[in-house]
């Protein structure tokens, strides 16, 4: 499976035209999670509060109320092979899976914002709140994409595809930081490609995933989880400080 990706081979550039590499994905990434720190946190579900009406608290997406690093990571040690094997699930059965984004537009409310009154949110299961940029378009666009497929065969997970992850909120907020970690592994082994996702909640960060309600790149997620082309993934994850983080490869062999 190992091969050296420095000079790309015309069948890599090809991918490169579908939209399927990504080295313009982090970007986009920086930018919806800037949306994230740009809107108030309480609405986007980032802080621990209390709904007076049920006292539920409304879980955060990628923060944690345990302060210790350790038992954070301990408590989401399987999120790789649950993320995995939930992709492998869509794969598998993505007419279902429609079925299921289907019934998740039910859960996109519109909330005002102080600082942009568009912005949407989906509620899971009435204790998550997560941003979305376009909506309810975006999930019938990837409704109508399921729908279109045919079963695929699951990825294997591959450990040696698992890219490494940033050791400090710096190395993590550094836009170049994952690009340099796939640079450096690309020398071992064939990555095609790559993202980085913030949710740690298998369910959510799969649902949006093949949503992929961005602001840019909408859409190349999606194809990357549903590829026919694409054969392995790594996926590597866990927190730092409070804030979870989990770095997605892709390669065909």
């Amino acid at each position: 499976m190992g091969c050296k990706c420095a000079n790309k081979s015309e069948e890599e550039q090809e991918i490169d035209k579908k939209g399927l590499e990504d080295g313009n994905l982090e970007k986009a990434e920086n930018d919806f999670n800037s949306n994230f720190k740009k809107s108030n946190l309480d609405l986007l579900g980032l802080d621990e509060q209390i709904n007076p009406n049920d006292n539920e608290i409304i879980e955060n997406n990628n923060y944690d109320d345990n302060n210790d690093e350790f038992l954070l990571n301990e408590k989401y040690a399987n999120y790789p092979y649950k993320i995995v094997e939930l992709i492998n699930n869509i794969r598998e059965d993505p007419v279902g899976y429609a079925d299921i984004v289907e019934q998740s537009i039910q859960n996109i409310v519109l909330e005002e914002d102080k600082e942009d009154p568009s912005i949407k949110h989906l509620i899971y299961k009435k204790k998550i709140k997560v941003a979305l940029t376009t909506g309810e378009k975006a999930f019938q666009e990837a409704i109508d994409y399921l729908r279109t497929l045919s079963p695929l065969p699951p990825l294997e997970f591959s450990q040696e595809k698992c890219i490494p992850l940033p050791n400090t909120e710096e190395e993590l907020n550094n836009p170049s930081f994952l690009k340099s970690q796939v640079k450096v592994l690309r020398e071992q082994t064939r990555i095609d490609v790559f993202y980085k996702d913030l949710i740690k909640i298998p369910e959510i960060s799969g649902l949006l995933m093949i949503v992929d309600d961005t602001n840019k790149n909408a859409g190349k997620k999606r194809r990357a989880l549903l590829s026919n082309e694409l054969k392995y993934i790594g996926v590597s994850s866990k927190f730092i400080g409070r804030i979870f983080v989990a770095y997605f490869s892709f390669s065909k062999e």
